[in-house]
């Protein structure tokens, strides 16, 4: 079965690569990654003042490299003028001082820009995660979306943190350069650039190469990244080596990696022979310019020694800068791949917003849940498909202990989401405390519920940080007051290290019980004017389940408490059962009421009761 799993999830891979082949498209991109430097303008502003002095500071040496020659080692003297040339040394000396100076200072200021931009967009893109709806994550693989934060904004940390100083030293060192080569000789600047123009050209074809390949590199490490959070948790290390398939997840594994690396080489190999070519062309220029200088000197051009020395020169320091931008320039279009699929998540729009004139949750009625005519249906399921919920209408009071129940897959923990929102009703409405729910800000609408669900979740963190997860303010007197009432107080303290016991990944060294006890703490110290209670005790064995039902029925007095229930007997107390079968409410009333009747409630106690006996 896991097998199968794979291979599955194998063919899903390969065609989530298939449909991502290109960026995806992004409007104004250039524009939106422009603005993420905008609050950072002063700094920016005195970066391009260090960048602009130190590249005008470095083609200054090379022109002074023509005096040194004309005036200081051959002048029309015949003898050198020591003086002149020990100025002119010293000169280029403290120019070399005076520019890595600025470049340190330069490079301190792009890195902090650069990946102060780098940490906003992520924090950006996760904040803008924790607003999406419950069925976006359904639907997406935790795997991916962690590639997103880590992989995508990551890949272009070295853009940010470089492209501002490359870009416009590189190009302020060019411009010069240019300037300077003119100034010498007009006619050896065009041997030098005729080229140019095709290098450009081939530059473009081999950046729009590398954007796709980053593009699909970035989709096979969302791959990898999901195979690694699937089967290295302790519920995927768990199954792997309960079905013997170790050596198919290694596999799985190990095929998304050689993928990866074939598409790591290839990026690292698109635009080699282009470079190659580029630094041959431009390695091979000086040898040229000496050609060309005897054909000037002999149709009686007047260059001097110092003036070619000097040409070539500044010449040779072009190339750097030129094959910089170069760089810079693909690693720009290669980087619009990353930065197209993080705008690409920033630009979803959560599903379940507040109104304009959301209001909190008013006092009077609280407690009270009612759902009027409610339809809902999965955004993700076919259009023809039946709702989940079809028509459904109930009342439940203040203070009431409400059960829904009925067979698996008749929508029983749908209902439960509703009332928090964590979906949106496809017709009709839900009122809480007397006010349509989407009349109501979210946040304290979620504040006013508790929720106790089958899978309980901790974190990898000591038994008090779990518990204040709820309310971090909680003082230690009201952890224990919590605990107590959930019953875990005296197993907390029976451990060596009481309520600073690490609970491992999932809360896997406590037993199930402890782990739902410790759930009901937590919400105990929320407080909750509702409870909803998600099939709480059915993964439990008998004696787990009385024990954690008596915590429960602490924790349900004086508050409204809604329980989704699949063994009957821990609702045989409720004020009201609601019977769930196909998405509707088939049946509601007491325990007695709807056994008298006989109907689908009777049929499912009948059961149980069998299957127990």
């Amino acid at each position: 079965m896991r097998g199968g799993h794979g291979v599955m999830v194998g063919r899903d891979a390969s065609a989530q690569r298939k449909q991502n082949a290109k960026a995806p498209e992004v409007p104004n991109l250039l524009r939106r990654i422009s603005a993420l430097f905008v609050p950072y303008k002063r700094e920016l502003t005195l970066t391009i003042v260090l960048v602009v002095v130190g590249a005008a500071l470095s083609v200054l040496p090379p022109l002074l490299t023509k005096h040194a020659f004309d005036d200081g080692l051959f002048p029309g003297t015949g003898r050198p003028n020591v003086p002149v040339l020990v100025n002119l040394v010293a000169l280029m000396v403290g120019i070399y001082v005076v520019g890595a100076a600025i470049g340190v200072w330069q490079t301190w200021l792009t890195a902090t820009v650069g990946n102060k931009v780098m940490g906003e967009m992520r924090i950006n893109l996760f904040g803008h995660l924790q607003k999406m709806e419950l069925a976006f994550f359904t639907k997406t693989k935790t795997g991916v979306i962690q590639s997103r934060l880590q992989n995508d904004v990551g890949g272009v940390a070295g853009v940010l943190t470089n492209t501002v100083s490359s870009v416009l030293g590189n190009t302020v060192t060019v411009a010069a350069a240019f300037v300077s080569m003119l100034v010498l000789s007009w006619q050896l600047t065009l041997v030098a650039i005729v080229l140019m123009p095709v290098l450009v050209f081939a530059q473009r074809k081999v950046g729009q190469v590398r954007a796709r390949i980053a593009t699909k590199t970035q989709e096979s490490l969302s791959d990898m990244t999901a195979i690694t959070q699937e089967t290295l948790s302790v519920s995927g290390i768990l199954l792997a080596k309960s079905f013997n398939q170790q050596t198919t997840e290694i596999g799985r594994y190990s095929k998304e990696n050689d993928t990866q690396v074939d598409l790591q080489v290839q990026q690292q190999m698109s635009g080699q022979w282009f470079f190659a070519t580029v630094q041959i062309f431009l390695a091979i220029i000086p040898a040229i310019i000496y050609l060309v200088s005897a054909w000037l000197i002999t149709g009686r051009v007047p260059l001097t020694a110092g003036t070619i020395v000097a040409f070539t020169t500044v010449q040779a320091r072009l190339m750097w800068p030129l094959l910089g931008l170069m760089r810079v320039a693909l690693d720009i279009q290669t980087s619009s791949a990353l930065f197209a699929r993080i705008f690409e998540y920033l630009d979803l729009r959560p599903a379940i917003v507040d109104a304009p004139a959301a209001q909190p949750v008013p006092d009077a009625h609280l407690g009270r849940v009612e759902f009027d005519n409610v339809v809902f249906a999965y955004p993700d399921a076919p259009e023809d498909a039946t709702p989940t919920l079809r028509g459904v209408s109930f009342v439940i009071e203040p203070g009431q202990f409400a059960a829904f129940v009925g067979p698996s897959g008749a929508g029983k923990t749908t209902v439960s989401y509703l009332i928090p929102r964590f979906h949106d009703v496809s017709g009709g409405r839900i009122l809480f405390s007397g006010t349509d729910i989407r009349d109501l800000g979210q946040d304290s609408l979620v504040a006013r519920i508790g929720i106790v669900s089958q899978e309980t979740y901790l974190f990898h963190a000591t038994i008090g940080d779990n518990l204040r997860y709820a309310r971090p303010d909680a003082t230690a007197d009201e952890l224990v007051a919590a605990a107590r009432a959930a019953n875990i107080h005296e197993t907390i303290v029976s451990f060596p290290d009481g309520y600073d016991t690490v609970v491992g990944e999932r809360g896997y060294r406590l037993s199930g019980g402890e782990k739902q006890r410790i759930a009901i703490a937590r919400v105990l110290l929320k407080d909750p004017a509702v409870l909803i209670l998600d099939e709480a005790t059915s993964a439990l064995d008998s004696i787990s389940e009385s024990i954690v039902q008596r915590a429960l029925d602490s924790a349900s007095r004086g508050r409204t408490t809604i329980a989704i229930a699949h063994r009957l007997s821990t609702v045989v107390d409720a004020d009201v059962i609601f019977v769930v079968d196909a998405g509707r409410v088939v049946e509601r009333g007491t325990h007695q009421e709807l056994l008298s009747i006989g109907g689908v409630y009777a049929g499912l106690y009948s059961q149980q009761v069998s299957a127990a006996s």
